[in-house]
């Protein structure tokens, strides 16, 4: 069996008297494609923090390819890891050209400076915007372009390094429907790629899930609901315990739909 990737054993976190996850077990492996899927509120954010090594739980143990936090220089673990998060793409500093945002990943920083990249450096980010279709944003500032292009080329700039873990924070938010099924779709190519980064996805909606994803863990309340292979995951009486409401989920040519019922 591929290693572990992610190893979260009763992880908790409290903020100012807040319980922000509680008690969460969770192991990820080399091979697989996770979904992490809940409400607002549900800790999914706090989950991916945790595991990009940005944030310290309050209780519990986590190891992120193979090290413990807490244990390890986070500097160096970071560089191996992508994200791709609203939180990145709000310290993006004013006039900064896509080209000069994804090169920088290489060097895990923000904004460009004085640092020297060679001819593999750009042959890379450019053939990582050529695949999620931003060729030709190369010299457009960030600041100017849609929220669907800035989906896209935050994921070029998250795998710039070439990490080993590949985290998405909701990367459909705020997309058009047009634009979320470009996204959708071009993230499934990469989960179907058996060279891609090991990969975990937040959102707060099946619909937004693509296909190739093997795995899926549900929040609510910080706490786990289900979690394991999608197809076990994914059913009325989970969902609508993590949603607080009465669902039904079907799958249509490898996506998946929530309806309300009753």
């Amino acid at each position: 069996m591929a290693g572990d990737v992610l190893e979260l054993r009763g992880v908790g976190v409290k903020r100012e008297g807040a319980t922000l996850l509680r008690d969460v077990s969770w192991t990820v492996n080399e091979d697989e494609r996770w979904v992490i899927v809940g409400p607002n509120g549900a800790g999914k954010t706090t989950l991916l923090q945790i595991a990009a090594a940005l944030l310290h739980p309050t209780e519990g143990t986590v190891e992120i390819l193979g090290e413990r936090l807490g244990r390890t220089d986070v500097f160096e673990l970071r560089p191996r890891i992508g994200i791709a998060s609203a939180a990145v793409a709000e310290r993006v500093p004013t006039g900064e050209k896509v080209i000069d945002l994804v090169l920088t990943a290489s060097y895990a920083i923000l904004g460009r400076w004085q640092e020297e990249y060679d001819s593999t450096d750009v042959t890379r980010a450019v053939e990582l915007l050529d695949a999620l279709g931003c060729a030709d944003l190369i010299r457009r500032r960030f600041a100017t372009l849609s929220e669907g292009e800035r989906k896209r080329v935050q994921i070029a700039r998250a795998l710039m390094p070439d990490p080993e873990l590949l985290l998405l924070d909701e990367p459909a938010a705020g997309l058009d429907l047009g634009g979320r099924e470009d996204l959708v779709r071009r993230i499934s190519r990469l989960a179907d790629d058996p060279a891609a980064p090991t990969t975990v996805m937040v959102t707060h909606h099946v619909e937004e899930v693509p296909e190739g994803f093997t795995h899926a863990l549900l929040l609510r309340g910080g706490g786990v609901v289900a979690q394991g292979k999608v197809d076990e995951v994914f059913t009325n009486e989970h969902l609508s315990e993590c949603f607080g409401v009465p669902l039904g989920v079907e799958r249509h040519n490898g996506r998946w739909y929530a309806r309300p019922l009753g």
